[in-house]
């Protein structure tokens, strides 16, 4: 849905500043094929240092946005909340558009002859099809943690593993840089090993070395989290990052350079023309 009023609305001058920033990021993350949530909204401004780095700028930010998007002034497609979804089926005109369908989306697994296989998983959901966006291309299955996976999950994962114990089993971990986030990736490691399953989890970001980087926002540590004092004593500070803070392109980026570093490009290639083949055959039984 475009910019549409439903609420007549009338904005302080430093308001309507803000939210015009907010429309020029919109602006350039659907040029690169993004949208954003509204906190991946909130870290661009703070790393333009548009707003301060607290809870209650954030909140600020919220209600901001969402008078915005009343009253006419912020697209309503641009921001989306990728936690709460609708379920429904799908539904067709007709039994061709169906066959058509099954057709256009037919795929075999394109690294069934790999000497790998490789997972992508994300902390946050709100991530998810950051994340996705980047695995999908290279025929990767994603996986949003929504913080420390549970048991089920954990032994879901070791099966699939284990279904593949002839190749090279990889996790390729994306987390906040914080003392719950950087225990999260060692406890997947553990939790394999009760499995007793041979994992490499690796963890791709947020890492130190992506911070001084990148030089995403930083906030302190949670005082709260009884991991803080270890983390401390490993890396020397109480500052935390987001992984929100990273530019989606950041990440694709990421995602995309550890994925290749485990595939063999010719035999991917190969499967590709073989799944392109086949889908054509489906093509012409529908025609």
């Amino acid at each position: 849905m475009p910019k549409f009023c439903f609420i007549e609305k009338t904005f302080l001058k430093k308001s309507l500043a803000l939210i015009t920033q907010v429309n020029d990021i919109i602006a350039d993350y659907e040029a690169q094929g993004y949208s954003l949530t509204l906190r991946q909204v909130y870290y661009q401004l703070v790393s333009r240092n548009v707003i301060e780095n607290s809870e209650k700028s954030y909140d600020n930010l919220g209600v901001l946005i969402c008078n915005g998007r009343l009253g006419g002034l912020i697209d309503w497609g641009a921001i989306e909340d990728r936690t709460r979804e609708l379920h429904q089926f799908i539904h067709w005109d007709n039994p061709n558009e169906r066959i058509q369908s099954a057709a256009r989306s037919y795929r075999i697994d394109l690294w069934q002859d790999q000497d790998c296989y490789v997972e992508t998983w994300v902390e946050k959901e709100a991530l998810a099809d950051v994340v996705a966006t980047a695995a999908d291309r290279y025929d990767v299955p994603s996986f949003a943690c929504k913080g420390y996976p549970s048991v089920t999950a954990m032994y879901d994962a070791a099966h699939r593993m284990n279904l593949r114990r002839d190749r090279h089993c990889v996790i390729l971990y994306l987390g906040d840089h914080d003392p719950s986030g950087t225990d999260m990736s060692g406890n997947v490691e553990r939790q394999m090993r009760t499995f007793r399953v041979d994992v490499e989890v690796r963890r791709i970001a947020l890492n130190m070395s992506q911070i001084e980087k990148y030089n995403p926002p930083p906030q302190p540590a949670k005082k709260s989290d009884r991991r803080t004092p270890a983390y401390i004593e490993k890396y020397g500070i109480a500052t935390s990052w987001e992984l929100d803070a990273l530019e989606p392109a950041v990440l694709d980026e990421l995602i995309s350079e550890n994925i290749l570093s485990y595939l063999d490009v010719g035999k991917y290639e190969q499967m590709e023309i073989r799944q392109a083949e086949e889908r054509e055959r489906i093509y012409r039984i529908t025609t």
